[in-house]
């Protein structure tokens, strides 16, 4: 039977020459047709980790196997089925967007195969351009160029490394719409991002690192509601200068020089304690003239979770 992981991470560390620890016992199966996002702070680990499984570098200890394939053992078949979006835009300036594309197929010992690269050119916008020399071409068009040379050899998985860095904020919608149809048609994606909002938008599940270590991996929609927390703010018809003792038992605290009133309250818990706080003011006699809720964002949730004792 199929393994429903296409890409398997077992023990992983991964220790540099120079004693810097990038990587420590990661574990991680990545599911086949997934969006997984990575999301870490700058020398979390986040590249190293996708380094090890393309085959680039060499883990410390631990295994990575691709679709069965041991990456290191079986490095041809491994790769063969991965691609790899990197950082930093590298590419043949003089080349044209047609040459650049199907030489990298050719890397891959694939044989030449026009309508494949002509399918990738329009999946990523570049058909128009395809004709013209990469030097004159803007930063995201040459973005598209490196996702098109990584899909060139028609691989099963792609890897990209924050693929929006730099990018404005138009073109990253755009690209997320071409990540959604290329996970649609079967790739499974793995994307390394820095934007909170890229990894909630456009990933089925998330996985954090921080300092070397996978602190959790989780659905989406899973995380965001067991890390959510909500908080009504009330709006006082009159300041107070500090709370009553009599709220004391409420997560409580004065905000906007106490003219408001925050009350965080857990989304799962059976009871947010809404009600009995509201009967608790009315006895105190203290009125408001307004309430709305708000939800921690994915980007509280993240800095909460790294901030985290270890």
């Amino acid at each position: 039977m199929e393994s429903t992981d296409i890409v398997s991470i077992e023990r992983v560390s991964k220790t540099y020459a120079s004693g810097f620890e990038a990587l420590r016992n990661v574990n991680l199966g990545i599911r086949r047709g997934e969006i997984l996002a990575l999301l870490g702070p700058n020398g979390a680990g986040k590249t190293t980790l996708i380094s090890i499984v393309c085959g680039l570098v060499n883990p410390t200890q631990g295994k990575v196997t691709v679709n069965g394939h041991d990456i290191v053992a079986d490095y041809r078949a491994a790769r063969s089925l991965i691609g790899l979006v990197p950082q930093e835009l590298t590419t043949d300036a003089f080349e044209t967007v047609w040459a650049t594309v199907s030489f990298t197929r050719g890397l891959f010992g694939k044989k030449a195969n026009p309508a494949h690269i002509e399918h990738v050119l329009r999946e990523v916008h570049l058909w128009e351009k395809k004709d013209d020399e990469i030097r004159t071409l803007s930063g995201g068009m040459k973005r598209r160029i490196l996702i098109a040379k990584a899909l060139s050899h028609e691989p099963r998985i792609l890897f990209l490394d924050e693929p929006t860095a730099g990018v404005d904020v138009e073109l990253r919608k755009d690209m997320w719409a071409t990540v959604r149809s290329l996970r649609d048609s079967g790739v499974t994606i793995i994307l390394t991002t820095h934007y909170i909002e890229e990894a909630e938008q456009m990933a089925d599940r998330i996985g954090v690192i921080n300092n070397g270590e996978l602190i959790l991996v989780e659905e989406t929609t899973r995380l965001m509601r067991m890390l959510g927390k909500k908080q009504l703010t009330l709006e006082l018809h009159d300041p107070l200068t500090e709370l009553p003792e009599r709220l004391a038992g409420f997560s409580l605290e004065l905000a906007n020089g106490g003219s408001e009133l925050i009350f965080t309250y857990d989304t799962q818990a059976e009871r947010t304690g809404i009600t009995a706080l509201l009967s608790e003011l009315n006895d105190a006699r203290i009125g408001f003239k307004d309430l709305h809720t708000t939800q921690s964002s994915l980007e509280e949730i993240f800095v909460n979770l790294v901030k985290r004792p270890a």
